[in-house]
């Protein structure tokens, strides 16, 4: 018997609300009940079947964290003064007048089907546009020099965590075995000791958040993203969930237990629409607890040992592979995100040697992979694909070791599939890589661009914790004329 102490203050059910409010407030695997009820029961009034009119029916958003440099990866300038082009070769790529990083030789080979985008720019010149790319919404607190990094609940919702709000709206939720937001490898920053802004589902609530992986670095210095991993490494663990071995009968029980003695609770409430959608959490939440389908999903080791080494056994490749599983399985939004787990990563200030060795390379094999499994497999058509960092690096470098600095205002993203046109580039930057010179693109655009080709009305309202209505995009267009 849950007994509930409190001052009554009775409803017309003959329960007081204060032990409504302490009753959902018990919690059901995290969930905070009164919250995710209320907002199921209005999103009613904000959702316009979602999904139904989709160009894609998942997106792979691979987060380059740290800051690609435009100069050494799609924006070569070849013309510009050596003291700024850059020390890499550029190479031809199957896109006519396309010139790519000679340390991206696999990319340059599929670039027909691939879009690439050279300006997109942001005044938000430091990591904290993590925030800004992942939600549509620029970075709302003062900070901007790297520090106050760590997510609050007041942030934006992440794209991700969007999706799977309106996921959980639409008909057949209860049908979905998986999450529609999943995380890969790690939570952003994590390894570095971070938990940056941008990811999580912000005042939506908590339960939005992505279903998140966790892989560890051996030590404090090591780079899993620089080496090839173990399979033992590879497990892509979920916090919470148990296997098989781990659930007995009485812990079931127990949590069954929990949830029919709500359940009595509820009954003696006015049939109320509020309620109506409760069933369908307590079956979402046993099933994430139980599933034998995530666990299926994410076990790599399910996979080819040539089309793992075909992906590249660093963790990046690893975690591409591992998200399209994840698609194939039926997420409709998988973030894989290279992280910087040294402090430094694709954030290349000193030298780019890192570039040449670890990191042009490793996304070189892994994206290429993707593509082409993508492609192979039949899935390419009905994935948009989505690669980008926050921010670019400067034009003139800050170093003689050709280390650049933070550069926010014009910096590429590479999209495919989902009906994007390939062998095509859009925009052009001016001399130096340094602005954009025609078709400047903003991460309002690249939101609404990816909520468009999931079938999502980028204008759309949700509810935040008061029921007031909020756009989940307050400016941007969607780059139709990206798409066949």
């Amino acid at each position: 018997m849950l007994v509930v102490n409190g001052h009554p203050k009775r409803v017309c059910s003959g329960l007081t609300r204060r032990q409504m409010l302490q009753i959902g407030g018990a919690g059901l695997f995290g969930l905070s009940l009164p919250k995710v009820l209320a907002a199921e029961a209005a999103a009613a009034a904000f959702t316009d079947k979602p999904f139904a009119r989709a160009r894609a029916k998942s997106v792979m958003f691979l987060f380059l964290f740290g800051g690609p440099s435009q100069l050494e990866t799609f924006d070569l300038k070849p013309e510009a003064p050596s003291t700024l082009r850059g020390p890499y070769k550029p190479i031809a790529s199957r896109t006519p007048g396309l010139l790519l990083c000679e340390h991206l030789p696999r990319i340059a080979k599929i670039t027909d089907k691939l879009c690439v985008i050279r300006t997109v720019n942001h005044p938000h010149n430091d990591h904290n546009a993590c925030h800004y790319l992942q939600t549509g919404h620029k970075w709302t607190r003062g900070a901007a020099d790297g520090q106050d990094v760590n997510a609050r609940d007041t942030d934006w919702p992440a794209m991700g965590s969007v999706v799977e709000y309106l996921s959980r709206q639409s008909d057949g939720a209860n049908a979905r075995g998986l999450p529609d937001y999943v995380y890969l490898p790690n939570r952003l920053g994590h390894l570095q000791g971070y938990d940056r802004t941008g990811q999580y589902a912000g005042w939506l609530g908590t339960a939005y958040n992505a279903l998140a992986t966790d892989i560890r670095k051996r030590d404090g210095t090591d780079n899993p993203y620089y080496r090839d991993c173990t399979d033992a490494e590879l497990h892509f663990g979920i916090k919470g969930l148990a296997s098989p071995q781990e659930i007995s009968l009485d812990r079931l029980n127990q949590r069954r237990g929990l949830m029919d003695q709500f359940d009595d609770a509820r009954r003696a409430l006015d049939q109320t629409d509020i309620y109506s959608n409760y069933d369908r959490i307590r079956q979402r939440a046993l099933s994430l607890v139980t599933s034998e389908k995530i666990r299926t999903a994410f076990d790599i080791t399910r996979e080819p040992a040539a089309l793992r080494d075909r992906y590249g056994r660093h963790l990046f490749g690893q975690s591409c592979l591992m998200g399209r599983r994840m698609v194939e399985a039926g997420s409709r939004f998988v973030t894989v995100a290279w992280d910087a787990p040294d402090g430094y990563g694709w954030d290349s200030h000193t030298t780019c040697s890192d570039l040449e060795r670890h990191l042009l390379p490793g996304f070189d094999q892994a994206f290429s992979a993707l593509i082409t499994d993508l492609a192979e497999r039949g899935l390419l058509d009905q994935t948009l694909v989505v690669a980008v960092g926050e921010m670019g690096r400067t034009p003139k470098p800050d170093t003689a070791a050709w280390g650049r600095g933070h550069w926010s205002h014009c910096f590429p993203c590479v999209l495919a599939g989902a009906g994007v046109r390939g062998g095509i580039a859009y925009g052009t930057s001016d001399a130096h890589g340094a602005y954009p010179k025609e078709h400047p693109v903003s991460p309002e655009d690249l939101g609404a661009t990816i909520y468009s080709a999931l079938g999502i009305d980028p204008g759309l309202q949700l509810p935040d914790r008061l029921g007031r209505p909020i756009p989940i995009l307050e400016r941007g267009r969607p780059l139709t004329e990206l798409f066949g």
